[in-house]
């Protein structure tokens, strides 16, 4: 019965030949462990899919019960924690994968001759996993996702001409809202997992018709003119069937990968949710998850007056240089040791995203919004014009932006000794007209409220250890 049925299949879909000489097509002996991470990528994107159904399943798209509608699915339904947690933990991985799989591409000069449709699917489904990651903080829609929304359409609106659209086109509106968070659920669920599977369909179409790239060689260089037949004839001579002699690798690193997701899923947890959405309030600190923190710390750290020309022609480069590459350079040596500019590019890319991750992780530059109260020890008084100014610096968030004595935020400049550095009318120049970075207080301190602000900063000056 079986094998009637397998034949009725056959004979009616040819599925199953199809599936058998996919599996079974000639790559390179060559082709190990570095070949692991395109699989890993869709490995990853599964484990979203199955995860993200499930999420889907209870998730209520509306701006008044998504986040309690998460709250239930953490506190309550059952794995709802769990399936959140893998949906994190995945995409993260996903992230992971493809830019590794970028990199070992470029590295190995994969994207030459004939390959470079390969080569621009791959960085289409880059744009796509790091969309589909930020649009999916948003659906957590706490206080966090909302002004993240609301700093995109932000940055979007800056653009000349069409800036206007793009935002309206990201909040569903003039404001953030219901229809912002319905946009964000369609792009999220629907629009970019098609364009993932359209693009992977492409993609593993284009691997088929072109070949796993061998195993790069010094000296030995991509020839347009004579490429296709030097690679036919490298696999009639050593050439393997991808089923089962190299698979075998692709299927233990993607399980090995899938493991570790499951585990970080067991032990750590979902993201933590933040406060419940409200607009309203401005003390927050939006900041979107680790794979783009580094973006992050780019945008806050840019010199005052480029913004919008970084924010808007930066990124534009960057995609215009990745689709172009291939062109430029597409034929020549591959092998990383006769190219070292390509080794010099991947490594300042990661020393730079390290760095600006780092920074990111680090946020000098934004204000703590939940300091730790000024202890009398540190005030050196309990009464008296001193207390009652540390008492001032703290209520009127000064402290949110300095450091005293290590407690404090650090946006505006440590004033643990500001005592030793400037004179009373200095300082009362500074609390009344304000500076770069920091508001005036004229209009919302008294001539005494700034005395004792005064007598408090006055009595600050280094300790003799």
């Amino acid at each position: 019965m079986v094998e009637k049925i397998y034949q009725w299949l056959e004979d009616r879909t040819g599925l199953i030949s199809l599936i058998g000489k996919v599996a079974k097509h000639p790559v390179p002996s060559g082709a190990r462990w570095w070949y692991v991470f395109g699989s890993a990528t869709l490995c990853a994107f599964i484990i979203q899919v199955a995860s993200g159904i499930a999420l889907a399943l209870y998730y209520i798209p509306s701006a008044d019960e998504a986040y309690v509608t998460l709250q239930t699915i953490t506190q309550s339904t059952t794995f709802g924690a769990f399936a959140r947690a893998l949906h994190y933990y995945g995409a993260s991985a996903m992230v992971l994968m493809v830019g590794i799989h970028m990199a070992q591409v470029f590295l190995q000069g994969s994207y030459k001759f004939p390959r470079e449709m390969n080569w621009l699917t791959g960085v289409l489904l880059l744009g796509f996993t790091l969309l589909m990651g930020f649009t999916g903080q948003i659906l957590r829609w706490d206080q966090n996702a909302v002004w993240t929304a609301v700093v995109a359409a932000k940055q979007a609106s800056r653009a000349p001409l069409v800036g206007g659209w793009l935002s309206t086109l990201i909040l569903g509106g003039p404001t953030v809202g219901g229809s912002t968070l319905s946009r964000i659920f369609v792009v999220h669920v629907f629009l970019i997992p098609a364009l993932v599977f359209a693009f992977v369909g492409l993609h593993l179409l284009l691997v088929l018709r072109h070949g796993i790239s061998e195993p790069p060689q010094p000296g030995k260089k991509v020839n347009p003119q004579t490429y296709r037949k030097e690679y036919e004839a490298a696999l009639k001579k050593d050439g393997v069937p991808f089923w089962p002699d190299a698979i075998w690798r692709d299927m233990v690193f993607a399980a090995a990968m899938t493991i570790g997701i499951v585990i970080l899923a067991f032990v750590f947890g979902p993201p933590e949710l933040g406060h419940p959405p409200d607009p309203s309030l401005i003390d927050a600190n939006p900041r979107p998850d680790w794979y783009l923190i580094w973006y992050f710390a780019v945008l806050a750290l840019l010199p005052h007056g480029i913004e919008n020309f970084f924010m808007i022609f930066a990124p534009l480069f960057a995609g215009i240089l990745l689709i172009l590459f291939p062109f430029i350079s597409n034929h020549g040596e591959r092998s990383p040791s006769r190219r070292p500019w390509a080794v010099a590019v991947v490594i300042m890319v990661v020393v730079m995203i390290g760095a600006f991750w780092l920074a990111g992780v680090k946020s000098d530059w934004s204000p703590n919004f939940d300091p730790k109260p000024l202890s009398v020890e540190v005030i050196g008084a309990d009464s008296g014009p001193i207390f009652k100014g540390a008492h001032l610096f703290e209520v009127k968030g000064c402290l949110n932006c300095h450091l005293i004595e290590g407690d404090g935020g650090r946006r505006g400049p440590d004033l643990s000794e500001v005592g030793d550095k400037l004179s009373a009318n200095q300082m009362l120049l500074l609390i009344s007209n304000g500076a770069p970075n920091m508001p005036s207080y004229a209009s919302t301190l008294t001539p005494t409220e700034i005395d004792e602000i005064i007598a408090f900063l006055r009595s600050r000056h280094s300790r003799v250890k």
